[in-house]
């Protein structure tokens, strides 16, 4: 047996998760150790106790692990256990990271650079409205979306990004083999062709209502800010805004209407302090603030790698300013692209904006 297959088995144990796998591996050593204790020795590390040792024992021996890799195998879907190199790194430091992820899709680098949009299910016309002109714009300008393919605020931003031919990504609170909600299977199949549908939950799990706070940390923890749209005074999106201030992400909040019901989560927020986004430039603002400081931590890019699109634009740029789209009638590339490659060169510290969507080289 593989260590994938040892940390598919934990991860189906209930009660062990994140938390007491990594103390097994702290106290045992190894995976193949950990399923080779006797339970007296399972009992000894602190998180597990005499309490939890048995079923863990019992659960090592007795979880049919096969059926599970065929069903994984069945939908195309691709593990990566958290001791996996291409583990996303954004997720190492949060709380409890996920023991595995189900990904069926691709997480590339460039999903580094991530926004989530969330809100209410219940959303209005406004802001349905405006989700997906978060999502397009921000998918426009190589930012990939996160979202959790719920109904109402997460389905139009998702929708958004693909309309820009951009990357989105979902986080589910089922496991892949049961996508929620049953109209959106669709979506999920256009998602994971220009991202990922994610779940740290196996293949069969239901949508439980408790899984959807605890898939919350993924949103967040995937994300450089989460950016609440709707949200009623109890919401799952407030559950998320919170997360990612405990994780140290940015929290944006979109303004609505003083008399709905669902804009008096997202107005409190704005009132507690967070960032008040009424375009995507003022996200865009707070993300370049951020991404420059950890620039400047002594992490400055030297000599950047850049793709044959962003070299293209480089080598047209000067001290003289040339506007968007006449750097994308020189290289031959839509608008959505030219974007995307302006906005990493701006990143990369080699392109500058001036007003007008004029751009010299830095």
């Amino acid at each position: 047996m593989r260590d994938r297959e040892r940390l598919l088995i934990l991860n189906m144990v209930e009660g062990v998760g994140s938390i007491r796998t990594q103390a097994l591996l702290r106290d045992l050593g190894s995976l193949e150790k950990v399923f080779r204790a006797k339970e007296n020795e399972l009992a000894r590390v602190r998180e597990i106790g005499p309490r939890l040792a048995p079923t863990v024992a019992q659960s090592i021996r007795e979880i049919d692990i096969e059926k599970e890799l065929r069903l994984i195998e069945a939908y195309g879907v691709k593990i990566i256990g958290f001791l996996d190199k291409d583990y996303p790194e954004s997720l190492k430091n949060i709380y409890a990271p996920p023991v595995v992820l189900y990904v069926k899709g691709t997480i590339l680098p460039q999903d580094d650079i991530a926004i989530a949009i969330v809100g209410s299910r219940l959303a209005s016309f406004y802001g349905l409205q405006q989700a997906e002109r978060l999502g397009f714009e921000l998918a426009s300008r190589g930012i990939t979306i996160v979202s959790g393919l719920a109904r109402g605020i997460d389905s139009a931003s998702h929708r958004g990004a693909l309309k820009a031919k951009g990357r989105t990504i979902a986080i589910l609170g089922s496991g892949l083999a049961h996508i929620y909600p049953e109209e959106h299977k669709a979506l999920a199949e256009e998602i994971s062709r220009n991202g990922a549908v994610i779940s740290e939950f196996p293949m069969r799990t239901i949508p439980d209502k408790g899984n959807f706070p605890k898939r919350n940390r993924i949103i967040s923890g995937l994300s450089l800010g989460v950016v609440v749209v709707e949200a009623a005074e109890r919401s799952g999106a407030l559950i998320t805004s919170d997360i990612a201030l405990e994780e140290g992400r940015e929290v944006f909040a979109v303004p609505g209407k003083v008399d709905s019901i669902t804009s008096k989560g997202t107005n409190r927020l704005i009132k507690q302090g967070a960032k008040l986004a009424e375009t995507v430039d003022d996200i865009l603002e707070e993300l370049d603030l951020k991404i420059g400081g950890c620039l400047n931590e002594g992490k400055e890019l030297i000599a950047p790698i850049l793709d044959k699109s962003e070299s293209l634009v480089y080598n047209l740029l000067s001290s003289q300013p040339r506007h968007i789209d006449d750097l994308a009638e020189a290289v031959n590339i839509g608008i959505g692209e030219i974007s995307r490659v302006l906005f990493y060169l701006e990143i990369k510290r080699l392109a500058r904006q001036l007003p007008g969507k004029n751009f010299v080289k830095a």
